[in-house]
């Protein structure tokens, strides 16, 4: 059973920082690109970032800068450091994982920043 979740979200201020992590399990993590998308309430879901399984790495161009990601094999995790968020960084963040025609996605976790 496939199992993505994400954890690491919540109510941050202006300026903020907060570290979302991704469990993966009951996939061969190392082989999988991953990614984080966000949903904002009646907007579509968005890439932010990803990382593929040999480290490359691309982010929106509302997130370079304040947003890196990175992954650890050994823990079958991904991370997307979240810097100097700001209130239209305020959405459901979901974790993505792709391999070939196999797309797995999280339940997702909400982070809203707001003063």
């Amino acid at each position: 059973q496939v199992q993505l979740v994400e954890s690491g979200g919540g109510l941050v201020q202006p300026g903020g920082s907060l570290r979302l992590s991704c469990a993966a399990s009951g996939i061969g993590f190392s082989v999988y690109d991953m990614g984080w998308y966000r949903q904002a309430p009646g907007k579509q879901r968005e890439l932010v970032a990803a990382i593929t399984r040999g480290g490359g790495t691309n982010f929106a161009d509302s997130v370079k800068g304040r947003f890196t990601i990175s992954r650890d094999n050994a823990k079958n995790t991904v991370y997307l450091q979240m810097n100097s968020l700001k209130p239209e960084d305020t959405a459901v963040y979901f974790c993505n994982a792709k391999y070939s025609i196999l797309q797995y996605w999280g339940q997702g976790t909400q982070v809203t920043v707001s003063s």
